[in-house]
């Protein structure tokens, strides 16, 4: 299971990396729209996020 976990920690660097690696100045304006939201947004997305992310996992399961 350890070595599950670091193979998916592995991807989600390969999978994050590969937006600063096509579009290095879009990603920078995105980030920069980011730092503008206020955190109850925030927190909201990335709830939103893990939730999609288990319901899928649990589907592919």
């Amino acid at each position: 299971m350890t070595l599950d976990l670091a193979k998916a920690l592995c991807l989600v660097l390969v999978i994050e990396g590969i937006m600063p690696f096509v579009a290095p100045r879009r990603w920078r304006n995105l980030a920069q729209l980011m730092a503008q939201i206020d955190d109850r947004t925030m927190r909201i997305m990335g709830f939103t996020s893990m939730v999609l992310g288990a319901v899928l996992l649990f589907f592919l399961k």
